[in-house]
């Protein structure tokens, strides 16, 4: 009974439309740097920072007033404090893994296992607790929970907290970690030499009287302010061997300084052109009414030029060398795949509001009709024109699902014009022939659950979801049944073999187990 009852619970979570908007809601606006409230809780949430700190360097001389010290205390941390509660919850979907673990059970048809699915729940939890953004926030609300004054010392653990909300910040520490297995290298061979030299220094000096170096600690000290080129003088060698070693690590340390600098302008040459197509990213987010131009072959740059004189135009195409064309020919663009569902998802545009139409360039029929499904397969309503370089592939295209055909014999003297019209639907088979990656054969258990929901075959209304069923296995009679009839009857064990996108599946799954109403 108890199961039952988490398992509704998650169910209820899951397909609950209130529910799913308010945890989107909260992770983009921690998580989602194109969200649009995004940028304004970023800056409060700086400005809270930069408020908490100058309150403690305030502190170490001059007397604060105690609301002010209470406002830093309780107030601020609280607010970091929800912000931490918040990012825990977000992190994984709770009712997400029982519902993946209740219906395995189910299709193995097993008992379900709640322990393990409780398992996994802490496991994936557990995960974010100890991930290093995790920690310092759980550092930075330290003071909200103890009242000894050195303990305030953790405010300062709220400075790094400004990686998460400074874009620049990110980008360079991203820059930075690209080469971390080459500064790990540096870093072990630096902890080896001041290791080294650490040691014979204090050989050599310690029991001289007239030497600065008393403990291993002071010989520590001056191997790194060494190996750092700094200098500062406070502590020399006074013997001939120590002033040997100190040349040698003067050296290595030019030598590691020459290193770490090359690593990082490789580093940020190899990422520039990523750094920039990021800029272009948030330019984009702030257009609207443009065209995404798929390919920037001949024709694509003819049309282009017609289009720019009174439209907003963006480029995407593979190849890099097309990319340095369209930027040398003054236009806006981004060396992604326009085959691939990646590239739009790392736009981050809102393509119902922004985008004016998709064309479909591409000098290759079949890179036209990959790029229109990829497109169809997360958005069935943008408007789509496509090229067509030879007749006979005109029905692909159509079955696609794009709106409009350009035949290029057809294109001489192509003046930029307005598109409208209604979106064309494509037959999953189709897409299968097609090899779209987003394209899926799915299993889907009738759980107890759908049971109740669903008596019949026709009231699943699977093609409202562009969805293909290509047949049901009957569990009582041990048989797949291909093409089912609408007024076969649903029964608990039996499995339904479903055709379609990867996302309208997922749809179609939170359709079948959302409570109905009788």
């Amino acid at each position: 009974m108890f199961k039952d009852w988490i398992v509704d619970a998650a169910y209820a979570l899951q397909t609950s439309n209130r529910y799913q908007r308010v945890r989107k809601f909260f992770y983009n606006l921690l998580e989602n740097s194109s969200f649009k409230y995004k940028r304004y809780f970023d800056m409060t949430m700086v400005l809270l920072i930069v408020v908490s700190v100058s309150v403690l360097i305030r502190e170490v001389k001059f007397q604060v007033p105690a609301y002010i010290v209470d406002l830093n205390t309780y107030v601020i941390s609280f607010i970091f404090f929800i912000e931490y509660i918040l990012r825990f919850w977000i992190s994984s979907s709770i009712s997400k893994i029982i519902i993946e673990h209740k219906e395995k059970d189910a299709l193995l048809d097993r008992e379900f296992n709640f322990s393990l699915a409780l398992f996994h729940i802490l496991k994936e939890k557990f995960r974010y607790m100890i991930s290093i953004n995790a920690i310092i926030d759980l550092l930075a609300v330290l003071p909200f929970f103890h009242q000894l004054r050195l303990l305030r010392i953790f405010i300062l653990f709220r400075v790094f907290k400004l990686f998460r909300y400074t874009r620049s910040v990110q980008t360079f520490a991203s820059v930075l970690i690209s080469k971390k297995f080459e500064f790990l290298t540096l870093f072990i061979f630096s902890s080896i030499i001041i290791f080294v030299s650490s040691v014979l220094i204090y050989i050599m000096e310690a029991n001289n009287p007239d030497s600065e170096v008393k403990t291993l600690y002071e010989a520590f000290y001056w191997s790194i302010v060494t190996i750092s080129t700094v200098g500062y003088g406070d502590i020399t060698p006074t013997t001939t061997e120590s002033r040997f070693i100190a040349m040698l690590v003067i050296t290595a340390g030019v030598a590691v300084l020459a290193f770490t600098t090359s690593l990082v302008v490789s580093a940020f040459t190899e990422k520039l052109d990523e750094i920039k197509d990021l800029k272009s990213i948030d330019d984009l987010r702030k257009l609207e009414d443009f065209y995404i131009i798929c390919g920037y072959e001949k024709i694509a740059q003819e049309v282009c030029k017609n289009l720019v004189k009174t439209n907003k135009l963006l480029i995407l195409d593979e190849e890099h060398s097309r990319i340095e064309q369209a930027h040398k020919d003054g236009f806006e663009a981004l060396n992604y795949d326009p085959g691939s569902v990646e590239s739009y998802k790392r736009l981050h545009i809102d393509m119902k509001r922004q985008v004016k139409a998709i064309l479909c360039l591409r000098e290759d029929d079949v890179e036209n009709v990959y790029t229109t499904l990829t497109v169809r397969s997360f958005n069935k309503d943008v408007f789509i024109l496509s090229l067509l370089m030879n007749d006979k592939n005109r029905k692909k295209l159509e079955f696609a699902g794009v709106n409009e055909i350009l035949y290029s014999k057809e294109l001489v003297g192509l003046v930029a014009r307005e598109f409208v019209g209604k979106p064309v639907a494509f037959e999953a088979i189709h897409a299968l022939r097609s090899e779209l990656n987003n394209i899926n054969v799915e299993e889907i258990i009738i759980t107890q659950r759908i049971a109740q929901n669903f008596t019949f075959v026709e009231e699943l209304v699977h093609r409202k979801y562009r969805l293909l069923l290509l047949g049901i296995y009957k569990k009582e009679h041990k048989h797949f049944f291909f093409n089912p009839m609408g007024s076969m009857i649903l029964e608990e064990g039996d499995v339904l073999l479903l055709i379609g996108n990867v996302s309208f599946i997922k749809e179609f799954e939170q359709h079948l187990n959302k409570k109905r109403k009788k």
